[in-house]
């Protein structure tokens, strides 16, 4: 199997370069909405069988297509799809330009270690895709650029797999932040507890025949394979991802976004411990220090030291000139004048709510539009992550940022780690 195809001969071999444009976001359409779209999922093992399980089960959508480079996820994932829907025909892939080459699949959907995400998804829009996401957008800072540029130029759809951006929760969050009920926001505390695993000093082993190795490693550096980084361990490592940081920043850290808007970062700083005796080299703990023009936000490896943050394995607190707001994925806690509530009755609800986050991506490919966890906003939402681990890899530095020009100040090591090379013999776009 050739495992280098660049980007002009895929297009050519697959005939599906960038299809009709017109006024973006506004996109030309492409599918009737009575008709029903055909999707493919590329990385079928953990978070991609919950990809297959929600989109199986919306009336409108037919799974076409499995794909993966473990030949035991496959099959696994195939089996499961002809038992959610049978008598819908479904192909395996073990190589997921072959399902990029399919003129008659609509979508694919992305649960592939964070360091494809990136050429997946440009690969897809390039081949007239649109594409539902898992998170983070990216693997880099570049990545995430170029992300945004290839879905402009291709006018594809993007959402990322943020799932908890639809619950009314979230929704209610923003309009209570955004209608002034606690005032001026200006500092945030994020938070997520949790520990990375103890992965000790393993031995390099075979590789298993089901797996394909030096796919699954793709554009990340060449290493021997050892069990104890794949698959799901990929995440403790920084070469695919960024430990429990990179995990939950965007589930978190979206409803800050969303609801208080933060604008014009200027500086970065982190703090953090790598595991010890692990061959696991994310941040075991870090805390970060975020300034921006209209205000702090605060990331802990712990619950700050604010009311109703301890019960909470995860949140957001926000300081606003009149009170304070706390939620998690499911609650909030308003604390106005000594008086705490869960609501505020005289704030009107102005926000739609969602049809679902799978639903209101299949309602955009639809109707050629834009669903709320846009490729966009969620580049926004992504990018103070990528610092913030920057920031830790050089030993804690202080780092300022030019948000206007997305680069560093000065520092031009901080500057080189926005990006990196692929292997290249992976570097297909």
């Amino acid at each position: 199997m050739q495992q280098s195809i660049k980007r002009r001969e895929f297009i050519r071999q697959s005939s599906l370069g960038a299809l009709g444009l017109s006024l973006f976001p506004y996109l030309p359409r492409k599918i009737a909405p009575s008709d029903t779209l055909r999707v493919a999922h590329i990385g079928i093992n953990g978070m991609g069988t919950a990809h297959l399980n929600w989109f199986a089960n919306l009336p409108e959508v037919d799974v076409v297509g499995i794909c993966d480079v473990d030949e035991l996820h496959l099959s696994k994932g195939l089996a499961k799809a002809r038992e959610l829907q049978p008598g819908v025909k479904v192909q395996g892939y073990n190589d997921f330009r072959r399902v990029l080459e399919q003129k008659d699949i609509d979508v694919i959907t992305c649960a592939t270690p964070d360091h494809w995400h990136a050429q997946v998804a440009m690969l897809a829009f390039e081949a007239g895709k649109d594409v539902y996401g898992e998170k983070p957008l990216a693997y880099s800072v570049r990545e995430g650029q170029q992300m945004l540029k290839s879905m402009e130029k291709h006018q594809r759809v993007f959402q990322l797999g943020t799932q908890i951006h639809a619950t009314d929760n979230y929704h209610r969050v923003a309009e209570l932040i955004q209608s002034g009920v606690i005032g001026d926001v200006k500092t945030v505390r994020l938070w997520k507890t949790g520990d990375t695993p103890a992965l000790g000093r393993p031995v390099v082993q075979p590789v298993p025949q089901s797996l394909n190795w030096d796919m699954w490693l793709g554009p990340a550096p060449y290493v021997e394979y050892m069990p104890e980084r794949c698959h799901f361990n990929f995440r403790y490592f920084l070469d695919y991802s960024g430990g429990m940081f990179q995990d939950f920043w965007c589930h978190i850290a979206d409803v800050v976004w969303w609801a208080a808007k933060p604008q014009g970062l200027k500086s970065v700083k982190a703090e953090g411990e790598a595991p010890k005796n692990s061959i696991a080299n994310v941040p075991e703990w870090i805390n970060v220090d975020y300034e921006f023009e209209n205000m702090n936000i605060h990331w802990t490896s712990t619950p700050p030291d604010v009311p109703g943050a301890k019960e909470r394995n995860i949140g957001a607190y926000f300081e606003g000139s009149k009170g304070t707001l706390i939620c998690d994925y499911n609650t909030r806690e308003i604390r106005i004048d000594g008086e705490v509530m869960e609501d505020v009755t005289t704030v009107d609800q102005f926000i739609p709510r969602s049809p679902g986050h799978q639903q209101n991506f299949v309602d955009a490919v639809k109707n050629r539009t834009q669903p709320e966890s846009n490729l966009a906003y969620a580049r926004e939402m992504t990018l103070p992550m990528h610092l913030a681990l920057i920031s830790f890899r050089l030993g804690s530095r202080a780092l300022e940022w030019n948000a206007k020009k997305e680069k560093f100040k000065g520092d031009r090591e901080a500057n080189d780690l926005l990006d990196r090379k692929a292997r290249k013999e992976w570097n297909l776009v």
